[in-house]
């Protein structure tokens, strides 16, 4: 490769494609994966797992002092008072690599007093190796990445998340995607976090949103996306989200676009914009039809 890339970040890429050729190896006879179940509808395999030690024993050997924040075995690992620590999905879009589709990823972060600093999201099946580190920009492979230019919503491609697990607020996520999917040119589940922030931060997509994320589903992404010349938030716009477990990000004329709409719906709105969030589910859920942006008529079932 002709970038000229940190240390940490080439530590973290080393670190990848280590377990990105676990990953792919597996991938070869997925029959075999033995895949247990974290909570209904969450799973993770032995893969996970293997990915995990070798990602977390390559970055220790190199940074020994380092703390370990990994989706698998928490904060078990690593210095526990380092303001260093790497935070680690070993796979992302487990549920897709469990069926056999090839869309998920690797991701690794190094956060430094609590800010992502360096990212990695790596795509074992495409060999795409997204990197960034603060201050000197966002690479796919050797090209420097950039947000889209679109400037109208109604022209963007947006991907997401779709809920998942008990508890989950299905009807308000149902009406939060109606009234997104109306106001733009489509709306896509790819199914992995990670690899839908790195395709905002490429231009593939223009935003990204969704709820009940962790910090390694979104900590490296984030990086890509605001390197590459876009914004990270919660859906309120605010960008200290990595904790939150909700996450918006796009260029920024549709980011600033997406708070519009997506804001009524954080579990920061005020008691106002959840009540009208509420009365909007009640209205489509008794006339069984998708809720109208302001000034459009419902589309025709």
């Amino acid at each position: 490769m002709s970038l000229n890339l940190h240390p940490m970040v080439n530590v973290a890429v080393k670190a990848a494609r280590t377990a990105g050729s676990i990953i792919n190896r597996a991938a070869l006879d997925i029959e075999s994966v033995r895949v247990s179940q974290k909570k209904a509808n969450d799973f993770v395999t032995e893969v996970d797992q293997a990915a995990e030690a070798a990602i977390i024993e390559t970055l220790l050997t190199a940074y020994p002092g380092h703390g370990i924040w990994a989706e698998e075995s928490g904060r078990e690992h690593g210095a526990k008072d380092s303001e260093f620590v790497w935070i680690i999905d070993p796979l992302d879009g487990t549920t897709n690599f469990i069926h056999g589709l090839p869309v998920y990823c690797v991701s690794i972060a190094l956060a430094v007093k609590g800010k992502v600093e360096q990212a990695v999201v790596y795509d074992p099946t495409r060999n795409d190796l997204f990197t960034a580190t603060k201050g000197r920009g966002a690479f796919l492979n050797d090209r420097r990445l950039r947000v889209s230019k679109r400037t109208a919503l109604k022209d963007s491609l947006i991907s997401t998340g779709f809920p998942y697990r008990q508890g989950d607020d299905f009807d308000d996520y149902l009406t939060l995607m109606g009234d997104v999917m109306q106001r733009t040119a489509g709306l896509r589940r790819p199914g992995a976090a990670a690899l839908d922030m790195a395709y905002v931060a490429a231009g593939f997509t223009d935003g990204f949103f969704e709820k009940g994320l962790q910090a390694w589903d979104v900590a490296a992404g984030s990086l890509l996306v605001t390197e590459a010349g876009g914004l990270v938030g919660n859906f309120t716009g605010e960008a200290d989200f990595l904790d939150q477990q909700e996450c918006l990000a796009g260029n920024p004329r549709v980011y600033a676009q997406m708070v519009s709409i997506v804001s009524k719906y954080s579990k920061f709105a005020g008691a106002s914009e959840k009540a009208a969030v509420r009365q909007t589910t009640l209205t489509r859920t008794s006339r069984n039809q998708p809720v109208a942006p302001d000034g459009m008529e419902p589309a025709a079932l």
